[in-house]
């Protein structure tokens, strides 16, 4: 899929400080989720320079609001110029910079449409812990790298990244309150569904 010179030049920012963003085919996914969710309040994890947070801007409503989150302060003052490039309001897309598991238990349970996990793959396990208690019932959760360079599917490789992201695709698999899919887009996008939550009183 071809991208626009915004994108164009949010990868040109990525290469320079060594980010590696969702590809194209994983972007357009993220952004026809955004959409069919009409998301009006998303998470995501691993600003980078904000390649994967203009695909997911433009899906969500146009009052919608990212929140972006990343260790590096330095990527996100690249990413909202990306934001800017693309005509994105700056009160659209709020930037935190910090560990992820620091700031995401601070943030509001039950208030999010759509989560996006693109930061430390050995957190994922975590990271969906949390993503299931910020998500509404029907919001889904979204996983970068779930193929993890075809490294999840060859039982020989053990190294923690790889087990982790492996064990997620299991925990999601087995989990009835969720329904996923995984998508063949890039290096894999892992997204499920929240169908049911204890918190809302079924």
């Amino acid at each position: 899929m071809a991208e626009d010179e915004v994108l164009v030049n949010a990868r040109a920012r990525a290469k320079e400080v060594g980010v590696a963003p969702i590809g194209a085919g994983g972007g357009a996914a993220l952004r026809f989720l955004a959409s069919v969710l009409e998301a009006r309040a998303v998470v995501e994890v691993g600003t980078g320079t904000g390649v994967s947070g203009v695909w997911l801007l433009r899906g969500m409503r146009s009052d919608g609001i990212l929140t972006t989150v990343d260790i590096e302060a330095e990527h996100q003052r690249l990413a909202k110029e990306s934001f800017a490039e693309a005509g994105i309001p700056a009160q659209r897309a709020r930037t935190i910079s910090g560990a992820a598991l620091d700031v995401l238990p601070r943030l509001t349970d039950g208030h999010y449409d759509l989560v996006f996990c693109d930061g430390d793959k050995a957190e994922y396990d975590a990271y969906l812990t949390e993503a299931l208690r910020l998500l509404r019932p029907g919001g889904v959760v979204a996983f970068d790298n779930a193929l993890w360079h075809d490294r999840v599917a060859d039982a020989s490789q053990r190294d923690e990244q790889t087990v982790t992201i492996r064990e997620l695709g299991k925990r999601i698999a087995e989990d009835d309150d969720l329904v996923s899919v995984l998508l063949p887009v890039g290096d894999g996008l892992l997204a499920a569904k929240k169908v049911w939550s204890p918190d809302a009183g079924e």
